[in-house]
């Protein structure tokens, strides 16, 4: 049996991953710092609690997958925080925690992994963001590490191809998860104004669908209406 390993599995799009990966007769290695947000089990999902911004312990972890897992095949970076405002009200703390999660850790465990999903011809899948793309005032540094992270998915492909590595870049627009919690804004109430979990993990079923030698290297997922809610 294949394996993928998501990051931020324990809700929202990371979760939404596993269970599709789940039904594609894969076994699933979900990294989060804790899983008290769910109590999804299946026989085929291991739970890693790690802090994926602890170098030192995510190293140990995929040490101790790789020990027993021969087809790494895939490899999810989902884990992401995110804090909104003017940049000079954002404290520096809340900065260097982009940093260190939307960008550091996916180029970090890429490292770590590469040689594996090059061996096993594997996919590398990272949940970038539609503001990696766009001007994004009261989320400037959120969207500098989303672009980051973009451009070294972009990069990293020209660089494997050749190995048949596949990388591929998600960009997700306002979707309906906790994600917004920190925020002082949400999405809209209409349906029609955000996406899903199950959207975004609906796209990595159709990129892992594609017949050999055909990658869907970016792919932008956005509502049909842009609204934004305001929170009481």
């Amino acid at each position: 049996m294949k394996s993928a390993i998501v990051t931020g599995a324990s809700s929202g799009i990371g979760l939404e991953i596993a269970k599709v990966l789940l039904d594609m007769r894969y076994k699933v290695y979900g990294i989060a710092r804790n899983f008290s947000k769910t109590d999804f089990q299946h026989e085929n999902f291991i739970e890693i609690v790690c802090d994926i911004t602890d170098i030192n312990l995510l190293e140990k972890k995929i040490k101790d997958i790789r020990s027993g897992e021969k087809e790494i095949f895939i490899l999810v970076n989902n884990a992401g925080i995110g804090y909104f405002g003017p940049h000079e009200e954002i404290s520096t703390k809340k900065i260097h925690a982009m940093i260190a999660t939307n960008l550091e850790a996916p180029i970090i465990f890429t490292h770590i992994l590469l040689r594996d999903l090059k061996r096993n011809s594997g996919y590398i899948i990272n949940i970038s963001s539609i503001t990696a793309k766009k001007s994004s005032p009261i989320g400037c540094a959120y969207s500098a590490t989303k672009a980051g992270l973009s451009h070294f998915s972009e990069s990293l492909f020209d660089e494997t191809r050749k190995a048949g590595v596949k990388v591929v870049t998600i960009h997700p627009d306002m979707t309906k998860t906790d994600f917004y919690n920190n925020a002082k804004f949400k999405e809209g109430d209409l349906p029609e104004s955000y996406i899903t979990g199950e959207c975004v993990s609906n796209v990595v079923e159709m990129i892992l669908s594609q017949r050999p030698g055909t990658v869907l290297t970016d792919v932008t997922i956005r509502p049909q209406r842009h609204v934004i809610g305001k929170k009481k």
